[in-house]
């Protein structure tokens, strides 16, 4: 039997193991879970199977107890209790019985019907994607696109950093697709690489390509993790000459522009911007906020205009993070049996944040600290020039500003010459790999050591 609190206690949880764990993961063992109730000091929490509890307990155990004892303030252990799955569709809609590739869960979704559509996040709807200035085109190209499908837009390539709602428009399509009944295969590019390897060493191309060459609709999220992958980029080459040339619907996600995703080939990236390019920036205030009243609305729960503008102000970035904040303020003022007060809520959020013996560092203080340790003029950093040595000192001032002064990735990007988010990201990602090894954890340091030597 569920209890809500618990029920509420997990979906906080949910939300900040999104941002801890990887996309594919995250749908593939956590998703369909649910949070049971709170028992002699262990929570419990519902799966659909013994093997999705016996992997959570094994390879997520720690992480989830950690996150689950911060939510409630008190350490707890874990129990895992299987339940009955909430609805099963079937709905491979090909007009023949395909099996699968192998037995493993799989995130591929064959939606031809609304009791197919099941399999999708019930939430990522048309209906309850907020519609703002960061996000119209590409809210708007991807309605015409599941409305008209292969008519308009072709491939239609949506990109944008995240946690800003790609999958949220993707999953919309696929529900207003199955609604209409045409056949649409929702996929995750990792996903579509695992069947293609699972196909090659059962020797079941055949079927391979009869699944993924078929359906009216492709879409396909996170297409960036193809990058590297010659084979798979080969296959899905293919794939995509296929479903084109018969006029069928292509659409792709990603974290950037194809023309920046390294390691993609030239005659896919060509591909890809045939037909229209919609990009999703941050939030600004006003969608922010306009979030925050309809997840309210949609969980009841009751926030004042100025909980409302503190949840705005702290996750500008990060649509993912502002729904987490959300939740996390309502667990802990129902745990502490308390409205949700202004005050209640910086407790709430102010506990994610460890006190910190100093204040971070200014961002005048990272961009001169950067330059005088590469021995360049502060122009040049904030300058046009792309030159390696200068680009590279650049991509570690853009790290430091988001990771030791916590800017916003727009804020990030005006500061270093009016540059993009997708930019900032790219350039955050490339140099945190480096940070990583031993040299780069040394270079880091010393870096750190001059701004401070700047602050």
């Amino acid at each position: 039997m569920e209890d809500p609190q618990a029920h509420r206690v997990w979906d906080t949880a949910l939300g900040q193991l999104q941002l801890q764990v990887t996309r594919p993961n995250f749908d593939t063992w956590l998703k369909d879970t649910v949070g049971l109730r709170t028992e002699n000091g262990s929570f419990i929490v519902g799966t659909p199977s013994d093997f999705v509890s016996e992997w959570l307990s094994a390879k997520m155990g720690p992480v989830i107890a950690k996150t689950v004892s911060g939510i409630l303030g008190r350490q707890v252990t874990l129990g895992f209790q299987v339940v009955a799955p909430q609805g099963n569709g079937n709905g491979n809609g090909h007009g023949t019985d395909l099996p699968p590739l192998d037995r493993t869960p799989s995130i591929a979704s064959v939606i031809s019907s609304p009791a197919a559509a099941k399999k999708l996040n019930p939430k990522f709807t048309f209906e309850r994607f907020v519609v703002g200035d960061s996000n119209r085109l590409a809210a708007a190209a991807a309605l015409s696109a599941a409305d008209q499908p292969g008519a308009v837009y072709n491939p239609l390539f949506i990109y944008g950093g995240p946690g800003l709602g790609k999958t949220h428009l993707l999953q919309a399509m696929a529900h207003r697709l199955a609604s209409a009944q045409r056949q649409a295969l929702y996929v995750t590019s990792e996903q579509f690489t695992n069947d293609f390897v699972t196909a090659i060493a059962q020797n079941r191309q055949d079927e391979f390509r009869r699944r993924y060459r078929c359906p009216q609709v492709l879409l396909v999220d996170d297409i960036q993790f193809l990058a590297g992958k010659d084979r798979t980029q080969e296959e899905f080459f293919h794939t995509f000459n296929d479903l084109h040339g018969d006029g069928c619907q292509v659409v792709l996600t990603c974290d950037r522009p194809p023309r920046t995703v390294a390691g993609l080939e030239d005659r896919l990236c060509s591909r890809f911007q045939w037909g229209l390019i919609a990009d999703i920036q941050p939030p600004d205030e006003e969608t922010r906020l306009a979030i925050l009243q309809s997840k309210a609305l949609e969980q009841r729960i009751d926030i004042t205009p100025e909980v409302a503008r503190l949840v705005a102000d702290r996750a500008q970035d990060n649509i993912r993070e502002l729904e987490g904040f959300l939740n996390r303020i309502a667990a802990y003022a129902s745990l502490t049996r308390s409205p949700i007060t202004l005050d209640i809520a910086s407790q709430a959020l102010n506990a994610l944040t460890p006190p910190t013996a100093s204040s971070p560092p200014s961002p005048e203080a990272i961009i001169e600290g950067v330059a005088r340790y590469f021995s360049l003029p502060l122009a040049a950093i904030i300058g046009p020039t792309r030159a390696k040595p200068i680009a590279e000192a650049r991509h570690i001032a853009m790290y430091l500003l988001r990771e030791d002064a916590q800017l916003p990735l727009k804020v990030i990007g005006r500061l270093l010459g009016n540059r993009d988010h997708s930019t900032v990201i790219h350039g955050c990602r490339k140099v945190s790999t480096y940070f990583k090894t031993p040299k780069g954890r040394r270079q880091l340091a010393e870096i750190q050591a001059q701004v401070r030597n700047s602050h």
